[in-house]
């Protein structure tokens, strides 16, 4: 059997890559076609994303279990249809203004629309230069495996489930549920994933990952009070995307680290802050 490819921290450019989370998401209503817009014209290399899947299988950009907290509606994502997500306002909790933007375009999506994974591929796919696009599962669900399979065929359709050339993927999974990163590994190998951490568990803390997972992905929090676990995940051969690194201070711990990525809701903030520093 082949030796596994791991990615080498020494193959990484001289900043670390700046993920937009749920995209420029401290400016503008989160996982909106607005805010990833936002975070692509200021810059980011790439965008982050939360999936949960609808009632009638579609698969939605929202972090909540709930939509009580980012729209004018209430319940559960899983047990409303997508035509029923689509009457409510994503956006106007965060801008109450946002239907009277005379900037807005409306051949993408009204104001406020649920976004879909799908219209946020299609805007990665087209956009004018190359993008990284890093999808979050959310777990746990009523629809177990339903999710990764939904997410390997929306990815097959934009041909992100193999690999062309040594570029790096334009897709990862990630996911804090080991599981879902193994159910994507089996369906799509070639797609890297990026196994979530808000604590390291005991036997993780040499630096190992479960099997398949490339890509560790700890909290700032644990990068804050254990930043010798970086090197330990290099040493083993692993990227580290640290999230979510919004403080100046945090940012440049990152920098110092060798951290591949960094996953931040002020994508233009931290790029300036980048160049500065450089």
């Amino acid at each position: 059997m082949a030796a596994e490819r791991h990615i080498q921290p020494s193959s990484r450019r001289d900043r670390p890559d700046v993920v937009a989370h749920r995209g420029a998401s401290d400016l503008v209503a989160e996982h909106t076609l607005r805010a990833y817009r936002s975070a692509l014209e200021g810059g980011a290399d790439g965008l982050e994303c939360d999936v949960r899947l609808t009632k009638d299988g579609h698969l939605v950009c929202v972090h909540d279990r709930r939509i009580d907290r980012t729209s004018n509606g209430r319940g559960v994502v899983s047990t409303l249809p997508l035509e029923q997500l689509q009457q409510l306002n994503f956006e106007t909790w965060k801008n109450p203004w946002a239907d009277l933007d005379d900037e807005h375009d409306e051949a993408d999506a009204p104001p406020g629309v649920v976004l879909t994974l799908k219209q946020l591929c299609e805007l990665v796919h087209d956009w004018p230069r190359p993008v990284q696009l890093a999808i979050e599962t959310k777990h746990p669900t009523r629809y177990a495996g339903l999710v990764e399979r939904r997410l390997v065929e929306i990815l097959a359709r934009f041909g992100w489930t193999r690999r062309v050339g040594d570029g790096p993927a334009p897709v990862r999974v990630m996911s804090f549920a080991w599981m879902s990163l193994r159910r994507v590994r089996d369906a799509a190998p070639a797609v890297p994933t990026v196994y979530l951490m808000d604590r390291v568990a005991k036997r993780y803390r040499d630096g190992s990952l479960p099997a398949g997972a490339k890509i560790a992905g700890p909290s700032m929090a644990v990068v804050r009070a254990h930043p010798d676990y970086v090197d330990r995940l290099h040493a083993r051969g692993h990227a580290v995307h640290v999230w979510v690194v919004n403080d100046p201070e945090d940012l440049q711990l990152c920098v110092d680290l060798g951290v591949e990525a960094v996953i931040t809701d002020r994508p233009a903030d931290s790029l300036v802050s980048l160049r500065d520093r450089m």
